[in-house]
């Protein structure tokens, strides 16, 4: 199967120099639902098609996801066309948020993708027993070592976030991107929080299960329709009123413009102020296709407008 589409239009991510595809892919899956041919496979039409982010954390399937990218990166001699990003601090061999940690954990994730440098390197939640300057000081000197090219955390909270955005003025280095849980049944913390630091400091938003779990994709909606693997249970927690109604909406506009729930859901997505690329999951080639058509789906602007008021 191969996927065509127009010369994708990048996004800068926040005030770095990268610029990333509109649609990013997950590595979860990697390792976990995807073996190594199918990850191949994936990651082969993405590419080909001018998709350019991979996003994934040394902790997924016990670091398979990183070893498996890695395994691609050299097969192809793709490293040079693709922005890898990955998340640290859950690994179980480096867990924490501890400087020493990060140092270990990041020349982990080196090792296991085959890579001289990580273009992205995330902090993986908030920590009770370490300061967020001690955390971002290490990231600052992996940096300086030329092993990591920019920092972004996720899962922070509103204290946090402030700390983070006022760490320059210690001296200690920028955090160029925020990754968050972003979708129309999972809005709130984004936009209250950290969109407006995202906005504010000229940071990149990357939003994570735009699909919401799969169920903003209308293939979940009867309770025997929900899947068995627990990477996708999250999905029957949207389940319900709320859900429903938010569904009942996207199949209209999905009909209207002779779409899929899926992409229109991801459109409205990439839509939204300060996103630079939606992480979504492809566990084929047919996701990957449809991903890619989002990306090129300019909705109208009422149609926004009923999203925006029915998953307020």
């Amino acid at each position: 199967m191969t996927v065509t589409s127009p010369t994708p239009s990048y996004r800068a991510l926040g005030a770095t120099d990268l610029r990333v595809h509109p649609i990013g892919l997950d590595g979860s899956i990697f390792g976990w639902a995807a073996g190594q041919d199918d990850t191949d496979e994936v990651l082969d039409l993405y590419s080909a098609a001018g998709g350019n982010l991979i996003s994934t954390a040394d902790h997924y399937a016990g670091g398979r996801s990183e070893v498996m990218i890695g395994s691609w990166l050299r097969s192809r001699s793709a490293r040079g066309q693709m922005i890898v990003a990955t998340k640290v601090g859950r690994h179980p061999d480096h867990a924490g948020m501890h400087p020493r940690a990060l140092h270990d954990a990041v020349d982990g994730s080196l090792e296991r993708l085959r890579i001289e440098r990580i273009d992205l390197v995330t902090l993986d939640g908030e920590s009770a027993d370490v300061a967020i300057e001690d955390s971002l000081g290490a990231m600052g000197e992996l940096v300086d070592e030329g092993k990591v090219r920019a920092i972004g955390v996720s899962g922070f909270g509103k204290k946090a976030l402030a700390r983070v955005a006022s760490a320059p003025e210690s001296g200690l280095p920028e955090v160029h991107a925020f990754i968050d849980e972003y979708s129309l049944l999972a809005r709130e913390k984004y936009e209250k929080h950290t969109q407006r630091y995202a906005m504010k400091h000229g940071r990149g938003g990357l939003a994570r299960l735009p699909l919401a779990s799969g169920y903003l994709t209308g293939d979940f909606r009867r309770p025997e329709d929900f899947p068995t693997s627990g990477m996708f249970m999250q999905a029957s927690s949207y389940a319900g009123k709320r859900g429903a109604r938010v569904l009942a909406v996207l199949d209209e506009i999905a009909a209207e413009l002779g779409q899929t729930p899926g992409k229109v859901a991801i459109a409205w997505v990439t839509s939204r102020p300060g996103i630079a690329s939606a992480i979504a999951r492809a566990r084929s080639a047919s996701h990957v296709a449809e991903f890619l058509e989002a990306s090129l789906l300019d909705l109208p602007r009422e149609a926004i407008a009923r999203l925006d008021r029915v998953s307020s």
